[in-house]
């Protein structure tokens, strides 16, 4: 799913990255808004409140909220920056770092939520932000802007342009590239809304640290991204 990069993706590694990737985002999406009351996945919000406090002319809140989308920015600077490091050394290993720094982040605000939700809930906010900046750049670089996981206004707006478009193109060959690309984004929803139902049960039971479901989801993934690379190169030398 993540390892494979450029001629050698296809179709299934995109479905896969995208059922992981956007469950992990429906779960944080939730658990972070009961945490906190805020939007924790994407800034179109954040960004609405900062023209409205701009406008108010008061500048130390309209700074503060613009410090939600300035972390989600930096989450997806830092995580390209670290794969064009790697594209040009170790492309099989590119999306290592990101996703383990992801995981580690959801584990730590998962292990003192608690106590941040009192003392720094901003911190709470900043911090799944960032992770979710890395995330959606991590994915958009791998499958080449195919995959998007973090939320669903452009989903929606590009599956309603292809749906449109099925009524328009006779060449089968286009029609199955239209479906084959509505069959992905509704597999983004549904695994966005599938996390987000599992993080609000989660959330009622054991509160923030929900958040550790991810960190195992996103680990399990490596690891099987790991074991399968190695049994492949083992193959290849017998």
């Amino acid at each position: 799913m993540f390892s494979h990069k450029g001629k050698t993706r296809n179709e299934k590694h995109n479905l896969g990255i995208a059922s992981l990737l956007g469950f992990v985002a429906g779960l944080v999406n939730v658990v972070g808004f009961f945490s906190v009351q805020k939007l924790t996945t994407n800034v179109t919000g954040h960004f609405a409140y900062f023209v409205d406090e701009t406008f108010k002319q008061d500048f130390s809140a309209a700074f503060h909220v613009a410090l939600y989308i300035f972390f989600f920015f930096l989450g997806a600077f830092i995580s390209n920056f670290i794969v064009e490091i790697y594209a040009r050394k170790k492309e099989n290993e590119l999306y290592v770092i990101p996703a383990i720094t992801e995981a580690l982040i959801l584990a730590i605000i998962a292990f003192s939520g608690n106590h941040l939700i009192r003392e720094s809930p901003d911190l709470i906010a900043f911090s799944l932000l960032f992770a979710m900046g890395m995330q959606n750049s991590l994915v958009t670089s791998i499958s080449h802007s195919v995959v998007r996981t973090t939320h669903l206004t452009g989903l929606f707006t590009d599956m309603g342009i292809e749906f449109s478009q099925l009524f328009f193109y006779k060449d089968q060959d286009h029609k199955k590239k239209l479906i084959k690309s509505i069959k992905l984004r509704l597999t983004i929803i549904w695994m966005f809304f599938a996390g987000g139902l599992v993080g609000g049960m989660l959330y009622e039971g054991v509160g923030i640290k929900a958040l550790f479901l991810g960190t195992v989801i996103l680990l399990c993934a490596l690891l099987y991204d790991f074991v399968k690379i190695r049994l492949l190169l083992l193959r290849r030398k017998l």
